[in-house]
């Protein structure tokens, strides 16, 4: 089997692509020349340019490609540091999964990519990695998008009658007051008055009542005005992206048209 195609099975392997029995993912490493580290981690990028190169730079990584997307399997995390990662990934939209034993490189790859779909589309030099390791709350709120909208919706009722302003308004305050533990915090937090906190807390009380007593409550509402905002980046990202695309494709579309015209002679 040529290299190439043994490293690509390989990397579906590991990556939980295609079903290997017991014993075959040591004939696909030895066939591939890339002995299965104990530990790796998964790093997927946005463009396949200098992909090689970028292996080499991390271990011998093992490139690979899910979906169109080009992924590397890092070998020994702990010899590449954060740093190291990041000197390596500057400059291009990259997300760095979190390290896991070989066995559930598959969930490393998975946390990667949808890292990166939640990424910024421009690129330039100063462009860093993201790293699931830090938005591991984040990815957790946002694994069911269903579940998370059922929270918000179960916590949050109180503020729908609210004007939009007003309800931004006591949901910013709630959060600080819930992060910062009081309102001399949560003003720090806002940039605002101690006495506007109280103000708004006393709303705030009115609407959720005794319940906001209740520590187990309290976890549950941070919990739900953190998904509701990070719902919101998450939709507002998709449909710039969308927005994004539609004009590309109505410049592109007029320039194959000419293209067209030019070969029919019109």
């Amino acid at each position: 089997m040529p290299v190439a195609r043994a490293r690509q099975d390989l990397f579906d392997a590991l990556a939980g692509q295609r079903g290997v029995p017991e014993g075959g993912l040591t004939e696909l490493a030895r066939a591939a020349g890339w002995p299965v580290p104990d530990t790796l981690q998964a790093v997927v990028l946005a463009s396949p340019a200098e992909a090689p190169q970028l292996a080499a730079a991390l271990g011998h990584a093992l490139i690979g490609s899910i979906d169109g997307d080009t992924c590397l399997f890092v070998p020994d995390p702990a010899t590449q540091t954060k740093a190291r990662l990041e000197a390596a990934l500057k400059g291009r939209m990259a997300a760095v999964g979190h390290v896991v034993p070989a066995t559930e490189a598959a969930s490393s790859l998975r946390w990667a990519r949808y890292l990166l779909s939640l990424g910024p589309s421009r690129v330039g030099p100063e462009t860093r990695p993201a790293f699931v390791d830090d938005h591991l709350s984040a990815l957790l709120l946002l694994q069911d998008e269903s579940l998370a909208d059922a929270l918000t919706s179960r916590w949050l009722g109180p503020l729908d009658e609210l004007t939009p302003r007003q309800s931004e308004r006591l949901e910013v305050t709630l959060l600080a007051w819930l992060e910062g533990g009081g309102a001399p915090e949560a003003a720090k937090l806002l940039h605002v008055h101690p006495q506007t906190v109280r103000y708004r807390l006393r709303q705030i009380e009115k609407l959720f009542g005794p319940a906001l007593r209740d520590p187990r409550t309290r976890f549950e509402l941070e919990m739900a005005l953190r998904s509701r905002r990070l719902m919101a980046h998450v939709r507002s990202y998709r449909a710039r992206a969308g927005r994004r695309a539609r004009a590309v494709a109505s410049t592109i579309r007029p320039l194959g048209m000419a293209r067209e015209a030019r070969v029919n002679g019109l």
